[in-house]
């Protein structure tokens, strides 16, 4: 009778075990499964333009060659006469954005699309944390050749502050020359902690004692807060009213990946992923 009731003791604990074990795989399951669930494949041609189109490389090279030509004509004075006395007097200077612009984070970007996982400050911390981001074509050479012309380039970026030292490092291993704590210009914060995204307070802070020649980026926001935060039909009329700074003042390089140009067609909406789907389907213009 003993030995009865311990076999039937063994047993209830073996299936309380068992039952415990694939609870908790169960559970371990379904949380992987939330966290590689997000609808990133619509990015995967915008991702695979940037690694392996020459084509993309063609137009990195068009912007910069074009940013050469009119650093240039600045510097033969064809430019500052239209200036004012006191514009002529201020050294020149180059403000330019970081990602997409500088470096290439595309291998970020497909690490995303590869885990399905969206965009989030952890992983984008650990990418940046690596410095391993390439150079954008073309965009060492104009940088240090504007350098060696006593041009002075400001990185104007929305990292973080805390980035700050690896985006320094990242930007010199790529063969850039004069990268240091001074012309590395990061988000900063408000008073209540709050991140500052626009760039309009760095670019008044450069205008104090420099004359920007250029402003050179992949979003629109990065050459004026006139873009920010505007729906599509405001930003393609702010577009066509600075349609003869395009190439001169303005330099635009190309990013299918993201952008504001995505966030307008989502409203600037904290909106779910089949929300996002509907929106994208909704924008395409048919025949």
């Amino acid at each position: 009778m003993k030995l009865k009731r311990n076999i039937y003791t063994f047993v209830l604990l073996s299936c309380s075990v068992a039952a415990t074990y694939f609870v908790t795989a169960s559970t371990a399951q379904q949380g992987i499964a939330k966290q590689g669930t997000a609808d990133t494949q619509y990015q995967a041609g915008a991702t695979l333009f940037m690694q392996k189109a020459a084509e993309y490389r063609a137009l990195a090279y068009q912007a910069y060659n074009l940013a050469h030509w009119q650093l240039d004509a600045d510097l033969d004075k064809k430019n500052v006469k239209k200036l004012p006395k006191a514009e002529r007097k201020k050294p020149r200077a180059i403000m330019i954005d970081i990602d997409e612009t500088v470096l290439d984070n595309s291998p970020g970007q497909a690490n995303q699309v590869k885990n399905r996982t969206a965009f989030n400050s952890k992983d984008w911390n650990s990418w940046v944390m690596m410095k391993k981001a390439k150079a954008i074509p073309g965009a060492v050479d104009f940088l240090n050749y504007a350098d060696s012309k006593g041009v002075k380039v400001f990185f104007v970026s929305n990292r973080e502050e805390s980035q700050k030292q690896a985006t320094i490092d990242n930007l010199k291993s790529v063969g850039l020359t004069n990268v240091s704590d001074e012309n590395v210009l990061l988000r900063q914060v408000d008073s209540e902690n709050r991140p500052i995204s626009t760039k309009e307070p760095r670019r008044l802070f450069i205008l104090q004692k420099y004359r920007i020649v250029m402003f050179i980026g992949d979003n629109l926001d990065d050459h004026s807060d006139v873009f920010e935060r505007k729906s599509i039909a405001d930003r393609f009329a702010e577009t066509d009213k600075i349609k003869e700074l395009l190439g001169k003042q303005y330099i635009m390089l190309p990013n299918a990946m993201y952008g504001s140009w995505e966030s307008a067609i989502y409203e600037y909406g904290r909106l779910s992923d089949a929300e996002k789907a509907e929106k994208r389907a909704a924008a395409l213009e048919l025949p």
